[in-house]
C-alpha cells in the first residue's frame, strides 16, 4: 500500500504564493540578462512584477481564508492547527482531520470538500 502524505490546504496555498515570488524574481533576472534588447528586458521585468503582484493577492486571499478557518487542536500531535472545509490535514503532523461526524472512520479523500459529496 502506498504511503500517502496529506497536506494542509492553507500551507499549500502559501507555498504556491511563495513560489510565485521566486518565479517573478527569476523572470526579472532573465530580463536583466537580456538588457541589450530593451523591449525584451521590459517585457520580462513587467512579467516578473505581475507574478509578484499576483503573489501578494494570493497571500491576501489566504489571509482572509485563514481568519474563517476553524481552529482546532490536533488529536495526534496536540498542536493548534486550522481546518478549511470538511476534511483537511494537520499543519504539523499531516494527520487527516475532519469535524464531520458522518466522515469519521472513512478513508481520507479531499473530494469530500466539494459540494457534490
Amino acid at each position: 500500500m502506498a504511503d500517502i502524505t496529506y497536506k494542509n490546504k492553507i500551507n499549500r496555498i502559501r507555498t504556491f504564493a511563495l513560489s510565485l515570488i521566486f518565479i517573478g524574481f527569476g523572470i526579472m533576472y532573465i530580463g536583466l540578462l537580456v538588457k541589450k534588447v530593451e523591449w525584451l528586458m521590459l517585457i520580462f521585468i513587467i512579467l516578473g512584477m505581475i507574478a509578484i503582484v499576483f503573489s501578494t493577492v494570493v497571500y491576501f486571499w489566504i489571509g482572509l481564508l485563514s481568519t474563517r478557518a476553524v481552529p482546532i487542536i490536533c488529536p495526534t500531535c496536540e498542536k493548534p492547527t486550522k481546518m478549511l472545509g470538511r476534511v483537511d490535514a494537520c499543519m504539523h503532523c499531516k494527520q487527516p482531520l475532519t469535524l464531520d461526524k458522518s466522515l469519521e472512520g472513512k478513508e481520507f479523500d479531499e473530494s469530500y470538500n466539494s459540494k457534490r459529496s
